[in-house]
């Protein structure tokens, strides 16, 4: 046993327990005189005399010599004179390759009615980015099973993207086809402000049992407090870093970052900040980054990130959408007319792009898939005249070919939710579709 390190640990140790009480609640806010505490600490809020049983909440802000909490559940049994204890230290969450195939809450808690495995690690769920100088370039490509990404948008592992669509397109569908699909060691999923009925289904019908025995589900409902939803991006981002420090290579997919940003207007409003564009306060364009910074490469592994953004009324440039989109390294965009004529997953790809496929595919492979972005783009600027009639084959030497290729491409984009194609298999129906026309 070292010795030194225990006596360390021990001198370290504040053998003091600070408590406050709670003096009002409005709202969502809990606003208690002390304990003393720092921002983001974990405090519990003791109901009643039963000592037992006692409420989580965190330090959200400060207001005159008050203390400003937000609860992670319900807030009923709260009246003025609660004992309010400080923990001292942000909340953790534990982890360990036997969670993996569980489904967990925001806090780390199952909610499939087992017990947590023994071994796990606490690891806290608010950590800094990785220095920039420690991130390895993404140099190599990871398989995603979806062929229209593998070919025409490849994304590399460490690479973040963000998938832009309007509710019912498909994200969801698409995101179970990833995680059911991709060569990646581990699966990480955030459910983040789903409604209640669509978790089952979504692990059930997306997912499958052979998706969920390699991934780790976080579900944080619509019905929870916001905190729960904004932590619940925390705690899988977190999950995600654990194992990426362990030398994997790590999918993390979450539902919806969107949902994210408005948990965090309800709180930053709550604490009395104002409100700017769209409503939106100061500190959500702050999380954003300090959130979507986490995943990427480091030393390690590396953790490649699908975070799905929910634009309102398929507004690609509201907010949330703009910010995101800047921040990521990669955007595929799911569109409405596309699944209204049949065609999933519903991407456009012209509307889409991989900032890294550059870098990580073959000469041959950009070729042949700017040429099939050059084809489509062609048909698509003159589709009005071909569909009316109203364009003469022999006109355009470049629309005349447009025209042949169009049936063969999107019976290309085209991909049954049950199909799998290897990164190899897609870039090679890649270039059979140019060489053949």
């Amino acid at each position: 046993m070292n010795w030194q390190a225990l006596l360390h640990e021990i001198e370290m140790m504040d053998p003091y327990k600070r408590f406050g009480k709670v003096t009002r609640v409005i709202g969502l806010m809990i606003e208690s005189k002390g304990p003393e505490s720092s921002i983001g600490d974990l405090c519990y809020i003791h109901i009643g005399n039963k000592k037992k049983q006692k409420i989580q909440a965190e330090v959200v802000g400060f207001r005159d010599e008050y203390v400003l909490l937000m609860p992670y559940s319900t807030i009923q049994d709260i009246s003025p004179g609660c004992i309010v204890e400080a923990t001292g230290k942000p909340l953790e969450v534990k982890v360990g390759t036997a969670l993996i195939g569980r489904v967990i809450d925001a806090l780390g808690e199952p909610l499939d009615n087992q017990p947590l495995p023994k071994g796990l690690t606490s690891v806290p769920i608010d950590q800094a980015p990785p220095n920039p100088m420690t991130r390895p370039p993404i140099t190599e490509p990871i398989e995603v099973g979806v062929k229209i990404i593998d070919s025409l948008l490849t994304v590399g592992k460490g690479q973040r993207v963000g998938i832009f669509a309007g509710s019912g397109v498909g994200k969801s569908t698409l995101m179970g086809m990833i995680a059911r699909n991709t060569n990646a060691d581990l699966n990480v999923i955030a459910l983040i402000g789903e409604r209640g009925r669509e978790v089952r289904e979504f692990i059930e019908r997306d997912l499958g049992e052979k998706g969920l025995q390699r991934s780790i589900v976080v579900v944080a409902t619509s019905d929870q407090p916001a905190l729960m939803r904004i932590k619940g991006a925390y705690t899988a981002t977190a999950i995600a870093e654990y194992f990426r420090n362990k030398g994997l290579n790590v999918m993390l997919m979450m539902d919806s970052v969107t949902r994210v940003a408005m948990a965090q207007r309800e709180v930053g409003l709550a604490i009395g900040e104002p409100p700017t564009t769209k409503g939106y306060t100061p500190s959500v364009f702050a999380l954003l980054p300090k959130l979507l910074e986490r995943t990427g490469t480091n030393e390690f592994g590396t953790i490649t990130a699908f975070y799905t953004v929910l634009v309102d009324g398929d507004d690609m440039n509201e907010p949330i959408a703009d910010t995101v989109r800047g921040i990521l390294d990669g955007h595929l965009v799911l569109e409405r007319a596309l699944a209204n004529k049949g065609q999933y997953p519903a991407i456009n790809v012209l509307k889409s792009v991989s900032r890294v496929m550059n870098h990580i595919v073959t000469k041959e492979h950009r070729a042949a898939a700017e040429k099939l972005r050059e084809l489509l783009s062609t048909y698509i600027n003159s589709e009005d005249l071909i569909n009316i009639g109203a364009y003469k084959r022999g006109s355009s030497r470049e629309i005349d070919e447009a025209i042949r290729y169009y049936p063969k491409i999107i019976s290309f984009l085209k991909q049954d939710i049950h199909e799998h194609y290897s990164i190899d298999e897609s870039i090679q129906l890649l270039f059979q579709l140019i060489q053949q026309g």
